[in-house]
């Protein structure tokens, strides 16, 4: 009953801790904004510099992901596990605080893909609290998938591939994106719905032309062809290597007829340097910050939509080229115009190929090679044993 009980609490918060590191590290600049929300919860906000900020969001998703990890193939049991405690000693009084003062609206734990209310993260909490003493008063009660010998190559692999996600992820843009305008959205018919009354992520959108203030959000989401949105918060933090690509994109949209904005919610002597220093001629509109990090998760970043629905999304260091040689077709005759391919089963395929397969097969080959140790150990305990016992039957005395 106690090994069982063990290893159920195990299994517990080895599922929570995986998933939400790994969420976490998929989209590791949301988790820097909530880190940046909880700073500013305290009064912190803008006193610790955004590389902190981003480094401690990829430390804090590696920690949870690989701790997840460790827990599940009951490596380093105690170790563990007393690490496991100390974050949920930490993390529960912690979350009610946020579910009595509620500072902000949401803890963050898996990040977009489940937005769990304080009081629930509270309570979701207390339970992991309780697993987890349950599992550092027995922690040899965990039985382990590899064996001690092998337990470096799971170790190694967690830490490369969490941070190689991370890494990736910052690079590029999340490979699983959980928030409202991810590729397929249709923007147009979520945002007229908040005009019906509906609570949805979408009421804060808005588009205004920084010159003149006028609200344009309907003509941009009821255009029946392409748009092009340049998407920066804040321009004077936006990264100008790729400034090339952006013009001739633009220029393209111009031969084209393409409508071109760039959205962003600097001030105006922000939206004048960054015209200075890239002699960029799009028009510029203004949009709530937070939801343009929402948006995308690039600074720039550029999405493409097509009679209201977000077709394509692009991060500054992948932007879309389109050849010299190509440049008179319009997007409905060149790949980059149509629907990209955003197939979740695809993704998680390509998950468990890399990382669950590969561990999957350690863990056969780890079972296997100590089960047949085990048992050319009991066939050498036998033969030893069968080789005693000749040994005594034939030195036993005849009887007369």
């Amino acid at each position: 009953m106690k090994k069982s009980l063990v290893n159920i609490c195990r299994i517990v918060l080895a599922v929570v801790f995986i998933l939400s590191g790994f969420v976490k590290a998929v989209d590791p600049l949301g988790t820097q904004y909530k880190i940046q929300d909880y700073l500013e919860a305290i009064n912190m906000g803008g006193m610790v510099p955004d590389i902190l900020t981003l480094t401690a969001s990829v430390a804090q998703s590696a920690l949870e992901f690989c701790l997840g990890i460790f827990l599940l193939f009951a490596i380093q049991r105690r170790l563990t596990s007393r690490l496991i405690l100390i974050i949920m000693l930490v993390m529960t009084p912690l979350t009610l605080w946020l579910a009595l003062a509620n500072p902000i609206s949401d803890c963050g734990c898996f990040g977009d893909a489940l937005v769990l209310t304080n009081w629930q993260t509270f309570w979701k909490n207390v339970v992991l609290l309780v697993c987890a003493l349950v599992v550092v008063r027995w922690p040899r009660q965990m039985f382990r998938f590899v064996s001690e010998s092998n337990q470096w190559i799971v170790i190694n692999y967690s830490i490369l591939f969490i941070l190689a996600i991370s890494t990736w992820s910052l690079y590029d843009l999340p490979q699983f994106d959980f928030r409202p305008y991810h590729i397929g959205t249709n923007l147009r018919e979520n945002w007229e719905k908040t005009m019906d009354g509906e609570d949805l992520p979408y009421a804060d959108f808005f588009i205004e032309l920084a010159d003149g203030g006028d609200d344009i959000t309907e003509e941009v989401l009821q255009d029946t062809g392409y748009v092009f949105l340049l998407v920066s918060p804040y321009l004077e933090q936006a990264d100008d290597s790729r400034l090339d690509l952006i013009n001739e994109l633009y220029e393209y949209s111009q031969e084209h007829s393409y409508p071109f904005y760039c959205l962003t919610s600097s001030t105006e002597k922000a939206m004048a340097q960054w015209r200075d220093r890239t002699g960029a001629e799009y028009p510029y509109c203004l949009t709530d910050g937070t939801t343009l990090k929402t948006i995308i998760r690039s600074n720039p970043g550029l999405l493409l939509l097509k009679d209201g629905l977000v077709i394509r999304k692009w991060s500054h260091n992948n932007l879309p080229q389109i050849e010299e040689s190509l440049t008179a077709l319009p997007l409905e005759q060149l790949p980059v115009g149509q629907m990209a391919a955003n197939s979740i089963p695809g993704r998680i395929a390509k998950l468990l190929l890399w990382f669950v397969l590969p561990l999957a097969l350690l863990t056969i080959a780890d079972r296997t090679w100590r089960w047949t140790r085990l048992l050319r150990r009991k066939s050498r305990r036998d033969k030893k044993s069968h080789e005693t016992n000749g040994s005594n039957e034939t030195h036993e005395p005849q009887e007369n």
